[in-house]
């Protein structure tokens, strides 16, 4: 599955990182960007995991300022949190990264086999909504395959595509 549009190491949540966005050329200042993230390994259906990682997550994205999309946030990393933990039997590795250009969350999981959305049914329980929450909220969304598993990641508050 490509990228779908809205009609790494352990690091300590917030760890600014300066990264240049504007080289110095003739005698101008030269511009940095702060990068801040976070990155965490869960264990094997460690579901105890998800409210931890909601809450560095939330303290990852206090300077951010934007209260209603850090709400949407912290759910949809539940989401994804959830479906790595829950619907393989290995590990998974959560990473988040703030810019001033918005919100990228991946969700890295060591099975090969793709998130298949799907619609819930009435009366179901509360299954089946994870991926159509992030469909519908998220700014972008996709999965990326690597040699072992895949990270499936969403991105919210482009400054540029707003």
């Amino acid at each position: 599955m490509t990228s779908q549009a809205r009609g790494g190491g352990p690091a300590t949540a917030g760890a600014p990182a300066a990264r240049t966005t504007e080289a110095e050329a003739d005698g101008k200042a030269e511009r940095t960007e702060r990068v801040h993230r976070l990155s965490r390994r869960l264990g094997r259906a460690d579901l105890k995991a998800v409210p931890e990682v909601r809450r560095a997550l939330r303290e990852l994205l206090r300077p951010w300022g934007r209260p209603e999309e850090s709400d949407v946030a912290e759910l949809l990393t539940s989401e994804l949190v959830t479906n790595a933990l829950v619907h393989t039997d290995d590990d998974a590795i959560v990473t988040a990264t703030v810019s001033p250009h918005g919100l990228r969350v991946e969700v890295r999981d060591f099975v090969a086999r793709g998130p298949r959305p799907r619609v819930p049914v009435a009366g179901d329980d509360t299954g089946g909504r994870g991926l159509v929450l992030v469909e519908s909220l998220a700014d972008a969304w996709g999965v990326c395959p690597h040699g072992v598993g895949k990270s499936v990641w969403f991105e919210l508050g482009d400054a540029e595509a707003a």
